[in-house]
């Protein structure tokens, strides 16, 4: 997933892979898309994009046609969709727990803002160690 998102961080990668979204196409008709760049260049985009699997090569004699990968598309949006959805849930998982604790603290008997504080740094730093991406 890192090279895909490498890949996609390039504007003009990004362009290509629109272009070649809905159909198969030459590089010399990528290539033609892009007046101020050359040639040299959009085929090492190309070759950044096939070896982060977001774009397929096929040759057909000397021409070399290229698509984009839509299953390995959905994959990359499947993991984003994932990433996002699980920090938005542990989100909404430390701010309910927040609640919880403020309605305590104004109960008799209740932690201090103190002991709240204590609980939620160590709970937000048990989350962190689980998950390598978010250190």
């Amino acid at each position: 997933m890192d090279a895909a998102l490498k890949a996609l961080a390039e504007p003009r990668r990004r362009e290509i892979l629109r272009l070649v979204w809905s159909s198969e196409l030459p590089a010399s008709a990528i290539a033609s898309r892009f007046g101020e760049v050359t040639r040299s260049a959009i085929s090492q985009h190309l070759g950044v994009l096939r070896e982060a699997g977001l774009v397929t090569e096929r040759r057909e004699g000397t021409r070399r046609l290229y698509r984009a990968d839509h299953g390995e598309m959905d994959r990359l949006r499947d993991a984003l969709d994932r990433y996002w959805t699980d920090g938005l849930v542990r989100l909404r998982d430390v701010a309910e727990a927040a609640e919880r604790a403020d309605a305590q603290a104004t109960a008799p008997g209740g932690a201090t803002g103190t002991e709240r504080a204590q609980t939620e740094r160590a709970q937000t730093k048990r989350q962190r160690s689980t998950e390598p991406w978010m250190t």
